[in-house]
């Protein structure tokens, strides 16, 4: 599912790995969260990341893939109270 809100409101956020202002909307690589090949995964699994850290953790830099779906767990709830506190509508 594609949510323009959410994903304007994930890149004003910064980077939750590094604190760089200047962030994307990185997706989810896992396939339970509807990643395939060409497909990304549905835009509620998003989170802020500075272009380093993005590449860095679409290329499994950062943790095998186990390690990198927990670590996005992690970060996609802090993500969500992010936006919750600063009082975004995101869907």
């Amino acid at each position: 599912m594609r949510n323009s809100k959410r994903l304007a409101a994930i890149r004003k956020l910064p980077c939750i790995r590094c604190g760089n202002p200047n962030s994307q909307a990185a997706h989810s690589n896992s396939s339970r969260d509807g990643k395939g090949r060409g497909i990304k995964a549905d835009d509620s699994k998003t989170i802020p990341l500075c272009f380093k850290c993005h590449a860095a953790f679409d290329t499994f830099q950062l943790g095998n893939r186990a390690e990198s779906e927990a670590m996005f767990d992690q970060w996609l709830v802090r993500v969500n109270r992010m936006l919750v506190m600063e009082d975004r509508e995101v869907f």
